[in-house]
């Protein structure tokens, strides 16, 4: 049986896949000679774990969490998913401050690639990373905590350093949140008024389907402390449950209507309890500079046109600074512009293109782990720690053994 991603459009080669579940189990697949690679959910959308020798699945790579009260942390097996995690630390009285918007992915997947949630003083899911369990090529286990020389380049670290075996996370007092749902705002209204309604609640999310460009279809806030948005153009609030996709079934979806309740049961778009789509789509994003987000979607409406064919749903989302080299959200507050395709990847990516070109003047950083046609030369002018991060992988992994074709760029920075 073909081994596939969670959408299907990438076939992973790999002529053997290992599940291990200890340290030692990974120290002994890493003593055999050949390329490796990590696979976590296999939500990504492109070729970044791909190998034509073994894949480590981190399935089982789930070491029960351990929580430091003083420190205010949990120890977490990387394989664990945000969805199982969650539940433990609900059980004890603690949180995570952010969530991503499916809760069926993979911690060390998600931190490996950037992965993020929303919100104005939220950072991504990797800021809160405090330290980190690899392994090397050479069986070599470190640990990282924050503020040691290479933690800054090894969070956000797509899978190049080594296996990562265990990751602790910040975590805080437990909260509640209250989801409400606002549709039909103007985009005109919406960008003269894009600071004040991406921080109108702790969470927000922006939808549009281009069908109307004029019209952000929906927005999504997630409010903290009792607190009831307001926002610009007094758009219309849902009177029922929303789907992000029009004429969907909200089932899936999150209890939204101002109804309070826990962190983890409101801070994902999805419910941690339902089982994601089959995954017949494609995702892309483009992640800009706080500072140039009102220009970059204004651009975005230009090619409506050509997005609206293709286009299920996009979503702009906003993160706050961090100083992860190869974060999103690197020294600058960020807005993610996601896009959720259909799956017609010849197409899709004739349109990606486009995209990635209109938005060229902006900086944008594509996602690790979705569909990009940036040349390498525009990714290190976006990330200008990313030949220091070349040379990090080559100090971990002398040999290239977690390299893989679609890393080969690495090869050739820092030199």
């Amino acid at each position: 049986m073909t081994l596939t991603n969670w959408a299907g459009n990438v076939r992973f080669r790999a002529t053997e896949v290992a599940t291990p579940s200890t340290i030692d189990e990974v120290r002994e697949i890493l003593s055999r000679p050949g390329k490796v690679r990590a696979l976590g959910s296999g939500h990504s959308f492109n070729l970044i774990a791909d190998t034509d020798a073994t894949l480590i699945s981190t399935a089982k790579l789930t070491s029960a969490p351990v929580i430091d009260e003083e420190a205010r942390t949990v120890t977490v097996g990387a394989g664990t998913r945000y969805g199982e995690l969650a539940p433990l630390l609900e059980q004890r009285g603690w949180a995570l401050a952010n969530l991503a918007s499916l809760p069926h992915i993979t911690i060390a997947g998600s931190v490996a690639t950037g992965t993020h949630g929303s919100g104005d003083g939220v950072g991504t899911l990797s800021s809160a990373v405090a330290g980190i369990e690899l392994v090397t090529a050479s069986g070599e286990v470190r640990n990282l905590r924050r503020g040691d020389r290479e933690f800054n380049g090894a969070v956000v670290s797509l899978g190049a350093l080594g296996i990562v075996t265990r990751i602790t996370l910040d975590i805080e007092p437990s909260f509640e949140v209250t989801q409400r749902v606002f549709t039909k705002l103007p985009l005109e209204t919406a960008l003269e008024n894009f600071d004040a309604i991406m921080s109108a609640a702790y969470s927000v999310s922006m939808f549009l389907q281009w069908t109307d460009p004029d019209v952000v279809d929906q927005v999504w806030t997630k409010a903290r402390d009792e607190q009831v948005p307001v926002l610009p153009g007094d758009p219309a609030a849902a009177s029922e449950r929303m789907h992000p996709l029009a004429g969907v079934s909200a089932e899936a979806c999150t209890e939204q209507l101002g109804l309070p309740g826990r962190w983890m049961d409101r801070l994902p778009h999805f419910r941690l309890d339902f089982t994601p789509s089959n995954g017949d789509e494609l995702q892309s994003e483009l992640l800009v500079p706080r500072r140039n987000a009102v220009e970059a979607i204004r651009t975005l409406r230009t090619l409506a046109d050509d997005i609206a064919p293709l286009i299920q749903v996009t979503e702009v989302r906003s993160m706050k600074a961090d100083k992860l080299w190869l974060s999103p959200a690197y020294q600058t507050d960020a807005i993610g512009l996601h896009f959720t395709w259909k799956q017609d990847q010849p197409a899709v990516e004739a349109v990606i293109a486009k995209i990635e070109g209109a938005l060229a003047p902006f900086d944008p950083r594509p996602h690790w782990g979705k569909l990009s046609l940036a040349p390498v030369r525009d990714l290190a002018r976006v990330w200008p720690k990313l030949g220091d991060f070349a040379a990090l992988a080559r100090e971990f992994d002398p040999e290239g053994r977690f390299r893989n074709d679609h890393l080969a760029f690495l090869d050739d920075l820092g030199r």
